[in-house]
């Protein structure tokens, strides 16, 4: 059963962090999928639409017939997404791919227990978000069959680019959206 790596984002705005994941996950999966999506976690700088609009920008410059944007797995509840990914690839193996910073917060996502059951999780190791021993523990006993990938993430975050716009941590193929937009404090490099 061929794997599809599934990776949803925020997008908030995608990071230089964010690039190197999709490209990394190009190196392990023969297909990478990916979405924006709304976080209820969080508070969000710029509508569902336009933070799509940038990660479809990232996706074209990363140029991979393997990698595709589909925005119509876009959920508030990663559980819901897994179930629009296991209707539209029935015959594949699901890897839910996120980013170490989220491996605590999983056990309170909703039906957790569900997702983490419906598919295998990758967790892709970010720089300055070290993977807790605990975390771990408390997804497995969830029922999470748990993938480390062998990636090492660099340490940008969409959150501090809001706080603190800089320049030098958004893709270069973002800035025609984010100056259309006048987004996130930013201005051209």
């Amino acid at each position: 059963m061929s794997r599809l790596a599934l990776f949803g984002t925020s997008a908030d705005p995608p990071t230089r962090g964010h690039r190197a994941l999709l490209e990394g996950l190009l190196g392990l999966f023969p297909q990478v999928v990916t979405w924006a999506s709304d976080n209820p976690l969080k508070q969000h700088g710029a509508p569902l639409e336009v933070r799509t609009a940038l990660l479809e920008a990232l996706v074209g410059a990363i140029d991979d017939p393997r990698l595709s944007l589909e925005p119509q797995l876009s959920s508030p509840w990663a559980v819901e997404t897994l179930e629009r990914a296991r209707v539209r690839w029935p015959q594949r193996q699901l890897v839910f791919v996120v980013g170490s910073d989220l491996a605590g917060q999983m056990p309170r996502w909703k039906r957790a227990d569900d997702l983490l059951r419906g598919c295998r999780l990758g967790i892709a190791q970010r720089q300055g978000w070290p993977l807790q021993a605990d975390d771990l523990e408390r997804l497995r006993d969830l029922g999470a069959t748990v993938d480390l990938l062998p990636l090492a993430i660099p340490p940008s975050a969409s959150s501090r680019i809001r706080e603190r716009p800089d320049p030098a941590q958004v893709p270069s193929e973002l800035w025609p959206v984010l100056l259309q937009h006048n987004l996130y404090g930013l201005s051209e490099p």
